[in-house]
This record gives structure tokens, sequence and C-alpha cells, in this order.
């Protein structure tokens, strides 16, 4: 494919920074030190990382409060380092994307700083500001997704300002020009730095509704929504209003034309909303918007064929010529070993990378996915995620997926730094660690490698078109399809084996004498046992994995 093209198909590997690799050793993940791993991630055979943020803030957020856009904090770092870590990457091969967070700052950069001052300043429109209604409450019903009001007093101007998230992370007004403006322009200058694209975090989060409608409530049995439920009021609602607003659309149409001056750079948009995969579809249809979106449907407990056929089919049928980026794993959810089952075997890990990345699209890898590890056991006292200081213990936040990465088992803290880490580093980890699994030909981390190589040369995955196919639980059956080339790929998403009949009565060009079982990538575990006709008999170990050719 073009260079304008890298992103289709492509594996793209996430780093939290704060907990991938400590150079300077003071406990806290840098920039240095992903430089210091450029070459592991290189043996990954990942097309591009996603780096989350690293700029300038008071990391109430972590780092998604941002106080200076165009600056590295120097907890991280410097802009220098930034700039050796694009030249060295590069050199291997990999792209480099970064976090953007467009729709809101922090309550500390200048912006807010001067816009809470008054009325009449030069910034004083730059937020979402409002007056009390007539009793002194706030403005409308809108919730922070961290938990109560979405509003809050500032006594300097004598109104209320908007924060969909931490009430340190004010929304920016983004239905004022200069604000689109400003915001387009720090984007540029990460371009100009040479990134090859972005990650745009909560992006339909940017505009919201001018006439402050308030969110119709939500009956109690919807509740159970994607990312949150009874355990926070945020749920209560929908979120009509304070999100996904149609103005957004020229937004982002905004960004692409910005990007199209850089010519192989790519936007991936996190979306949030309502129904999610409609609005994924919106935001990456035709070729004027977002090259890629993703949402969180795949983020969820929910582990059965049924739904992951479901979210596909949805998606499908709405995506068009719109590209979709799965994700099973990130920052911000449970890591997936757990979430979906906490099965010890490898074979479990191995299983569901395969399927994430056979599915039409690109894929977002979370650091830890190539090593299986698992979510960490966090105590109350070494929380750091204002998330779960809120809501513990009925949620105990994100931090159990941060935890540092474990590079070697001898080393203290498995080798992430000599100094104590910011969140501990967990025992079950450690025998995870890098250097174990290197030494095994099929451990999880080589598993991981041998695939990636592997998906490379079957160009049915990396661009192909899916049709699912008509299975019973817990298997999950389809047919990828390139030019002239056709997959037929089957999961058992079950720790006990499974025999399956899939008719592929679907497949026009079908002929049972061209059929041709693919074990070479080191991954298949399952075995073609017999062909009668259109239909295919399979015998599936637990999470076994068959890919045959057509």
């Amino acid at each position: 494919m073009s260079e304008q093209m890298w992103w289709r198909g492509a594996v793209i590997y996430q780093i939290y920074p704060r907990s991938f690799n400590d150079a300077n050793q003071d406990g806290i993940g840098d920039l240095p030190g992903i430089i210091a791993k450029l070459d592991y991630i290189a043996s990954l055979g990942v097309d591009a990382i996603w780096i989350s943020p690293f700029f300038k803030s008071p990391m109430k957020d972590f780092g998604y409060d941002i106080s200076d856009y165009r600056d590295i904090d120097p907890l991280f770092g410097t802009l220098a380092d930034f700039d050796e870590l694009v030249v060295k990457a590069h050199a291997l091969g990999i792209k480099i994307m970064i976090d953007q967070v467009l729709s809101h700052t922090s309550d500390q950069h200048q912006w807010f700083l001067d816009s809470r001052e008054d009325k009449t300043n030069d910034k004083a429109d730059w937020y979402v500001w409002a007056d009390a209604k007539e009793d002194g409450t706030a403005p409308n019903n809108w919730l922070s997704i961290f938990g109560g009001t979405g509003w809050t007093w500032e006594p300097r101007r004598q109104q209320y300002y908007l924060h969909n998230f931490l009430s340190s992370q004010p929304d920016l007004n983004f239905h004022n020009p200069d604000v689109r403006q400003a915001v387009l322009n720090n984007v540029e200058f990460w371009l100009k730095r040479g990134v090859d694209g972005f990650r745009l975090d909560a992006i339909n989060f940017c505009f919201h509704d001018a006439q402050l409608r308030d969110n119709p409530a939500k009956p109690k049995e919807l509740r159970q929504s994607i990312g949150f439920d009874e355990k926070n009021p945020y749920a209560y609602q929908y979120h009509y209003f304070n999100n996904t607003q149609d103005e957004n659309l020229g937004f982002i149409e905004s960004i692409r034309t910005l990007l199209n001056k850089y010519p192989g750079t790519v936007a991936l948009g996190e979306i949030s909303s309502e129904d999610s995969l409609k609005t994924m579809a919106e935001y990456t249809q035709g070729d004027a918007r977002l090259h890629m979106g993703y949402s969180f449907d795949l983020l969820t407990d929910n582990f059965t064929s049924g739904y992951i056929k479901q979210v596909v089919e949805s998606l499908e049928s709405r995506v068009s010529d719109g590209w979709p980026c799965w994700s099973i794993s990130n920052h911000d959810v449970q890591r997936v070993v757990s979430r979906w089952g906490g099965y010890e075997a490898p074979s479990f890990a191995k299983m569901l990378f395969a399927m994430i990345a056979s599915l039409r699209g690109s894929v977002c890898s979370y650091q830890g996915e190539e090593l299986g590890l698992t979510e960490a056991d966090i105590a109350y006292a070494d929380i750091q995620d204002p998330y779960g200081i809120t809501f513990w213990p009925q949620f105990k936040g994100r931090d159990g997926c941060r935890t540092p990465h474990p590079w070697q088992d001898s080393q203290v803290n498995a080798g992430f730094s000599e100094a104590k880490p910011w969140l501990p580093m967990s025992p079950d980890h450690i025998v995870k660690s890098v250097n174990k699994q290197e030494l095994s030909a099929d451990s999880i981390l080589n598993s991981y490698r041998h695939f990636n190589a592997w998906r490379k040369s079957q160009p049915a995955i990396l661009y192909g078109d899916i049709k699912m196919l008509a299975s019973e639980e817990p298997i999950l059956a389809f047919v990828r399809t390139f030019q002239q080339e056709q997959l037929v790929i089957c999961f058992n998403l079950s720790e006990h084996s499974q025999k399956t009949n899939l008719d592929l009565s679907c497949i026009e060009t079908f002929e049972e004498s061209n059929l041709i079982a693919l074990t070479e990538h080191n991954l298949l575990s399952g075995s073609l046992k017999q062909v009668q006709g259109n239909n295919l008999s399979i015998d599936l170990p637990a999470f076994g994995c068959f890919y045959a050719k057509i």
C-alpha cells in the first residue's frame, strides 16, 4: 500500500510513558526510557507507537490535563528527547503517533487563567461559561464522567464553567472560531516536528449544545451503558447535549484538511457516545474526516462470540468506506485477560490478540498485551487515579492496568526503575517479564511477534472485507476477502475443546480442492476434520485458532 495508507491494517502499540521504562531512575517512565527500548518495540513487528500524553501538566489526570501543548513535562524529558525519539523510531521503520487532548485543558493553562479573570479579556469566551440559575445552582443537569456535576463555580467571574471530566479540566468553547484555530495551530506544531499521526482523545466532546439544554433521564433498566453503570450517576442520563454535536463534524474536517498538508499522517479518534458505532461511522466517512475511529464497544466485560459478532456486523452495516481501529485493552480499562475471564493458559492471551488482529481494521495493542499481563491488584494506599479514589471500593480506578512494564525478573522493580515506581510492580507480572519470555519459543511474547510477522504477509487480513459466518457459542468465525484471496478464520473463545461445522455456501468461489489449512504461523491449534460440500468440520482445542485459505 502507498505511504499515505500505511495505517490501514496497522498494529499500533500504545505506550503509557509513566509506566514503560524509566531512564533517569526517578520511578516514572520517560521519553529516554522509550528510546532505550525502541529495538524491543521494533522486534514486536508493530507498525507504529501511540504515546499517551507527555506534555506539561499538573498531572491531576496524569497528563490528560495539559497546561502547555507545545512543551514536554520535565517528568518525561525535553523537546530534544522527543526529536531524538522520532528520528530513531523512523530509522527502525516505526511510525510515531501522539495523544492530542483537544476538548479541554488543565485549569493551569494560561488560556484558562486569563479567561477566568473577567468577562471582557481576550480569552473570556474561550471556555464554556454560564450564569447560575436564579437559585444559584448549576446552569443545567450535565454531569462529569468522574462523578457529580459537570459545572464548577468560579468566584472571579461569578459564573460556572463546564468540565466533562475533572473540575481541573475545563472544557474549551469550540463555538469560538479563535479557539478552533488555536487548537489546530497546536496540532500543527507537532506535525512540523515529524509525527506521523494523532490519537484524538474524547474527540466527540469538543462541542456542546449552545442552548445548554438538560440531558434527559435514562431509565434504570438501560443504565448499564458502555464504560459506566449504576456505580456512577453519569449512567443516569442520555448524553445528547454535552457531547457529539453536529458542529463537531466540521471541526474534524478541519483536522483532516490540516493533516492533508502533511502526506502520510493520520488521525485516530477515540469515540464514546450514546451510539458509539454510529458516531464512529459518521466520523470516518469518506476521505474528508478522521482516517480511523475506535469505540469502547470491545472494552466491556461482554466476552461472547455473539456480542463480538454483533459489534462487528453493526459497525460494518454503517461504516461503508470508513476504517475502524479495534482495541481490547488500554490505559482506561481492566486488562483484557482479566476482564474476559482471567484464564491462566497462555493460549488464551495468544488467541485474544489473534482474534482482534484478524478483524477488518487496524489494531491498538496496549503495552503488556504482548506479555499476557493481568490486571494488577492495587491497595487503596497506593491508588493514584482520581477516578478510583472517588468511587472506591465499588470501582478501584484505572491504576491496575497502568502498573510498570516488567523487563527483567531478577532486577529491582523488574528492571523498570531503581527507584520506587509511581505504582507498585505487580508480583504476578514479574514472572511474565520480557527476559523470561524471550527464552521460550512458544511464549506469549514470541507468539505475538510471530503472528505479527505472518499477518503482514496476508493482504486479506490487512486490507480485506469481512463477512461473519453463522456459528454457535463459543465459536467466532468469519471470512476475510481481498481481491482473489479469501481466508476462513475461526476461534474457540472457551477453555474447553469444541467441534464446529461452518457453512461456506456464502462463498461463491468455494471449492474443496482449493482449501489450504495454514499452520506456518505457529499459532494454529485447530485442525480441519472434514469437508463435505460447503460444510467444514473443525476441531478446536481450548482457545484454539484456525485459518484456511481458499
